[in-house]
């Protein structure tokens, strides 16, 4: 399982965790992933599917400790969660057919996958910008809000 952190702004995964088990520390990993690159603000809301993941108290407690909101999808509705079926059937159409030598090589190429590949080099139609990775339109919409000195 690989859970995801994606910032809908950018389309940018942020955070990301993999193991071999359905646990909420799992979620809870990538959730701290994406808090500890400092992308979150205060308030943001979490969107989730209805998985026992993130509806435990683990999950539910890490929310709040960092100020964030849930909102979850209906049940059966994948169209409540595009962004991160978007994101898994592009992962699934690279390497969802790899069978790996161990467990480090599948997270050498989920890595691979997320931080260079599809953060860094895959392009994507921006309403205001035009074809730009996650990582330029981060950069785009950073700098569009910073205060004028």
């Amino acid at each position: 399982m690989v859970p995801t952190v994606i910032d809908l702004a950018t389309r940018e995964v942020i955070g990301y965790a993999m193991a071999d088990h359905h646990r909420a520390e799992l979620v809870t990993d990538a959730l701290r992933m994406a808090a500890g690159r400092g992308d979150l603000q205060s308030g943001c809301i979490m969107h989730t599917d209805r998985g026992s993941e993130y509806t435990s108290g683990e999950f539910r407690q890490e929310l709040r400790e960092l100020n964030l909101r849930q909102s979850m999808g209906r049940t059966g509705i994948c169209y409540d969660n595009t962004a991160a079926e978007s994101f898994f059937g592009l992962l699934k159409a690279e390497i969802g057919t790899t069978v790996w030598e161990s467990r480090e090589t599948a997270r050498a190429d989920v890595f691979r996958f997320i931080e260079v590949e599809y953060n860094r080099t895959r392009l994507r139609r921006h309403p205001e910008f035009g074809y730009l990775t996650p990582l330029e339109t981060r950069a785009r919409l950073q700098q569009d809000l910073t205060p004028a000195a």
